[in-house]
Order: C-alpha cells, then sequence, then structure tokens
C-alpha cells in the first residue's frame, strides 16, 4: 500500500482527495493536517519512512504550500511531495517544482490523474503533465523573458494574490498567521519589484497575468 499524509486546510477538500484516493485500491491515508503545525505534529506521530507521498495544497493559513516546501527540504526530510491546488500551472508548476516537489497536479482536473500521480511520485519518480512539460522543455529550448513577477518571492507572490482576491490587509495578516505591519511590508515590495502604485493596479497585473481569475 502506498501511505498518503494528507495536508490542505479545508476539510471538505481533504473528504474529496481521501475518497479520490481510497477508491485506487492500492492506497491507504495515513495522516492529515489542515496546516504546517498540524502536518509537523503528524509527521513526527508517524515517525521516519512511515509516510510515501505527502499531497500538499499551495494557499495555507501561516506557512504556504511552497514555504512548507522550502522548510522541509532545509530539514532534510525524505518525503516525496506531490502539489494538489487550485493555482493554474503555468504560473506555479515550475516554481513548485523547483521548490522540490516532485509533481503538481490541479485540482480541477481528472480524478484519475491524481491517482496516477500519486502512485508515481511514490514510485520516486516526477510527475508532470502534459502541459508542465511543454512549459519544461519551452524553457530549456527558447527561454522565454521573465515576467515581472517571477522576481517576488514565494510570500509576495503569495501576498500580491490575496490582495488581488480582494482580501484586506488584515484578513491576509490573520489568514497568513503575520502581523499587518509585515503583511503591509510585503505588499511595498510588490509594489515596488512590479512598478505599481496601488492595489487597484496589482489586481489588474494579477488578471492580465493569469494568476487570479478575472
Amino acid at each position: 500500500m502506498i501511505r498518503v499524509v494528507l495536508c490542505d486546510d479545508h476539510g471538505l477538500i481533504r473528504r474529496g482527495i481521501r475518497d479520490t484516493l481510497a477508491d485506487g485500491g492500492d492506497i491507504q491515508i495515513v495522516g492529515e493536517a489542515g496546516d504546517y503545525g498540524e502536518l509537523r505534529t503528524v509527521l513526527r506521530a508517524l515517525g521516519e519512512g512511515a509516510c510515501d507521498v505527502l499531497v500538499l495544497d499551495i494557499n495555507m493559513p501561516g506557512r504556504s504550500g511552497l514555504d512548507v516546501l522550502h522548510a522541509l527540504r532545509e530539514e532534510g526530510a525524505a518525503i516525496r511531495t506531490l502539489i494538489v491546488s487550485m493555482y493554474p500551472e503555468d504560473q506555479y508548476a515550475i516554481r513548485a517544482l523547483r521548490g522540490g516537489a516532485f509533481g503538481y497536479v490541479n485540482k480541477a482536473g481528472d480524478p484519475a490523474q491524481l491517482l496516477q500521480a500519486v502512485r508515481t511520485v511514490a514510485q520516486g519518480r516526477k510527475f508532470v503533465t502534459p502541459e508542465i512539460a511543454q512549459m519544461l522543455v519551452e524553457s530549456l529550448t527558447a527561454p522565454a523573458p521573465e515576467q515581472a513577477h517571477q522576481k517576488l518571492s514565494d510570500r509576495e507572490l503569495q501576498t500580491l494574490v490575496m490582495i488581488a482576491s480582494g482580501k484586506r490587509l488584515s484578513d491576509i495578516a490573520e489568514e497568513l498567521m503575520l502581523s499587518p505591519k509585515t503583511v503591509s511590508v510585503y505588499r511595498a515590495r510588490v509594489l515596488e519589484k512590479l512598478g505599481l502604485a496601488n492595489n487597484s493596479e496589482m489586481t489588474v497585473y494579477a488578471i492580465r497575468n493569469g494568476l487570479v481569475a478575472s
């Protein structure tokens, strides 16, 4: 059996993923978490080597999924991570793979693809969709001009997306478990790096570049 830990802050989403994986017959959910703190607790309780695949969301309170990837890599954790996210592949997949993920699957995709991804990652192999594979090939053969937001840190990008989604700084601070002052600093960095003046321009930029839905 492939042993999987789920980490997603939405209980209904976790249930849907759990049911999908259970239908595979060869996958067992051995732990669930809603944020990085809970994930650490679950992994400690299971012990080293007790999890074959970590199915991880990007947008979570406190540390984002990208932050968790970096933290696990810095800790030297021998765990294979599959990102399952609602965010578009063309904006986040490459960033996640560079951060140490073994694969990236969109939540809106075919459930069969999720099963295939978990099985592939459990074997120690990378899982990429044809779309991501094409992006990787294009980046190697003819590197595209770097978009301005690709220069943002993971936390800055997360702040941009949340502001563009209509969230106030106080809401973002609460959701990310940061101080409002810290979020304001991230906002200021985003404005400076993107050459923008205010939240409205950030929203327009995010929509034009496919970072949020219009």
